[in-house]
C-alpha cells in the first residue's frame, strides 16, 4: 500500500462550523434591519439549504460554473425574499457583508490544533467547494494552517464531480492512492473512494446540509473513523 502524503479537508461542516457562524452573523443583520422576528437560525438553515440544489446545476451541466460566490448571492437574495424582506430597501453593502459571512466561517474548537498536528506529518489542504478568495479569507480569519489551497475555481467543478478529488491529487503530483480525504459527509467520502483515495470519517453536530438533514445516513466503512481533528492527528501518528 502506497504511504500517504496528503490530507485533503472537506471544510464547509468539517473544519468550520458553516451554520452556527452564518446564523451569527444573520442575527446582527435581521436586527440591524427590523426583522428580529425572523429567527436567524432558521433563516441561515434556509440559506445554506439552497446551496446543494445550486451547486447541482453546475454539476449536471445546466449552467457554466460560477463561484461559490455567486451562488451564494443568489440565494441569500432568495431566501430574503422568501421571508418577505424586499431586496431593493436593503443597502447593496449589507447585503454583499452578509453574502461575506462565508468568508469569516469559524472554526470547530478543535480544528487549528488537530491540523496544525496533522501538519507536522502530511501535507494538509482543503478540498472544498468554497472558491480559492473564499478560503484564503477563511483561512486567514480562523488560523487554519493550510500548506496550500485549492478552490472549486481550480478544478471548475463541485463535489462529488470527479474531477475535483482527482485534479487536487494531480496538482499536488500524488497519485490518488497517496491521498485521503478527511470529511464529515458520506456522500463526499465515498465519491473520493472511488476515485481511489483513502477516506476518514469525522464525527460533526450540526454539519449537515440542511436540505438533507430529512435524510440521514449512518457512516460508511470507512479507513478511518474519529471524533475530531484532534484525534484523528493521534489515529494518525
Amino acid at each position: 500500500m502506497k504511504t500517504i502524503q496528503v490530507l485533503f479537508f472537506d471544510v464547509l461542516g468539517t473544519v468550520v462550523d458553516w451554520r452556527g457562524s452564518i446564523a451569527a452573523e444573520a442575527d446582527s443583520f435581521l436586527k440591524r434591519h427590523g426583522a428580529s422576528n425572523i429567527d436567524a437560525s432558521t433563516f441561515a438553515d434556509a440559506w445554506v439549504g439552497r446551496y446543494d440544489a445550486s451547486v447541482e446545476a453546475v454539476r449536471s451541466g445546466k449552467r457554466p460554473f460560477v463561484s461559490l460566490d455567486r451562488l451564494n448571492r443568489e440565494n441569500l437574495e432568495a431566501c430574503l425574499e422568501g421571508f418577505g424582506l424586499a431586496i431593493s430597501a436593503l443597502p447593496s453593502a449589507e447585503l454583499e457583508n452578509l453574502n461575506l459571512a462565508w468568508h469569516r466561517l469559524k472554526p470547530w474548537p478543535d480544528s487549528v490544533e488537530g491540523l496544525s498536528s496533522l501538519k507536522k506529518r502530511f501535507i494538509v489542504a482543503p478540498l472544498s467547494d468554497g472558491n480559492t478568495r473564499l478560503l484564503v479569507d477563511m483561512a486567514r480569519h480562523a488560523g487554519l494552517p493550510w500548506d496550500t489551497i485549492l478552490g472549486a475555481d481550480v478544478s471548475l467543478g463541485y463535489k462529488p464531480m470527479p474531477q475535483v478529488y482527482l485534479r487536487a491529487c494531480e496538482l499536488l503530483g500524488v497519485a490518488p492512492q497517496e491521498a485521503m480525504l478527511v470529511a464529515a459527509h458520506d456522500y463526499d467520502l465515498d465519491a473520493a473512494r472511488r476515485c481511489g483515495l483513502k477516506t476518514a470519517y469525522v464525527a460533526r453536530t450540526n454539519a449537515q446540509d440542511p436540505s438533507k438533514i430529512d435524510d440521514p445516513k449512518p457512516p460508511g466503512d470507512w479507513d478511518y473513523t474519529a471524533r475530531g481533528l484532534i484525534e484523528l492527528a493521534e489515529i494518525l501518528k
